[in-house]
C-alpha cells in the first residue's frame, strides 16, 4: 500500500489539517493517511497541551473516516520525538509498504535543521503541499531538492496542480497545490483564551472535549485575576 505519513502536534487538529489530508490522500494517490500526534516535540513547547488530550483529539476528528488512520507510536515514549526515529518504526510496522512523508513547503525547508536529516530523508518519500504564506519557488533554496523555476512558477501560479519529481537521493516526491484553508492553531488557542468561538475551525466534537478538559483556558482565568487585582 501507499501510506501517507501526518505527523504534526495538532495541537488542537482543525479543517486545515483534515482538508490537507484528504486532497493528500485522493491528489496523491494514497491508500491511507496514517495521523501521528508528537509526543515532546523537540522545539515546540509553550501551550502544548499532554499528548493523550492530542492524541484524543485526533482520534475524534478522523473517526467517520475509514481511510484515516492514527497512531500513538509517539505519544507512547517520554523521551523527545524524532521524526527520524518515528520512520524507522514505521518501516519495522509496515515493511511491505510505501511510505509518503507529508509536509508543507515550510516545513520541508526546515528539514536541514532537525535531528539526522540525512537518514530521514533516506526513509520516506515525500509529498509537499502548498500552504498560505509559503511559495512553491522557496524550494529552489532546498538542497535536497531540485526544481526548474518554470515549474515553481505554474504551481504558484495555480496552473498546475501537482508536479512529481525525486529527490537528489532519489526517493520520489511530489508537490502538490491543496486549498488554501488559513486556519491556525496557533490563532485556534488564542480565540479559547479569549473566549472567542472557534466553532466551524475545527470539528464539534473536537471543540466539545476543549471545552470538557478546560484545554488552553488557563490564560484566561489568569487574565481575569489580573483584572480583579487592577480593580482593587
Amino acid at each position: 500500500m501507499k501510506l501517507g505519513i501526518l505527523g504534526g502536534t495538532f495541537n488542537p487538529i482543525h479543517f486545515g489539517h483534515l482538508r490537507a489530508a484528504e486532497e493528500a490522500l485522493e491528489l496523491g494517490g494514497l491508500d491511507r493517511i496514517i495521523f501521528i500526534p508528537s509526543g515532546k516535540p523537540p522545539l515546540k513547547t509553550e501551550d502544548v497541551v499532554p499528548s493523550q488530550h492530542r492524541h484524543a483529539m485526533v482520534r475524534l476528528a478522523t473517526k467517520e473516516n475509514p481511510r484515516f488512520d492514527l497512531l500513538d507510536i509517539e505519544c507512547r515514549i517520554r523521551q523527545k520525538s524524532y521524526t527520524v526515529k518515528t520512520l524507522e518504526k514505521l518501516h519495522d510496522l509496515y515493511p511491505d509498504d510505501s511510505l509518503h512523508f507529508i509536509v508543507g513547503i515550510d516545513a520541508f525547508l526546515d528539514i536541514p535543521n532537525w535531528y539526522r536529516p540525512e537518514r530521514l530523508l533516506s526513509l520516506t518519500h515525500f509529498m509537499i503541499l502548498s500552504r498560505p504564506g509559503s511559495r512553491f519557488a522557496d524550494l529552489t533554496a532546498s538542497p535536497y531538492l531540485s526544481v526548474r523555476k518554470e515549474i515553481v512558477k505554474k504551481l504558484d501560479s495555480w496552473t498546475l496542480s501537482s508536479y512529481s519529481t525525486t529527490l537528489k537521493n532519489g526517493n520520489a516526491v511530489m508537490l502538490l497545490n491543496v486549498s488554501p484553508i488559513n486556519i491556525s492553531a496557533t490563532d485556534i488557542r488564542t480565540r479559547i483564551t479569549h473566549g472567542k468561538s472557534v466553532k466551524y475551525l475545527l470539528p464539534a466534537d473536537v471543540e466539545s472535549y476543549i471545552i470538557s478538559h478546560k484545554l488552553y483556558a488557563f490564560k484566561k482565568s489568569k487574565d481575569r485575576a489580573v483584572k480583579r487585582e487592577c480593580r482593587l
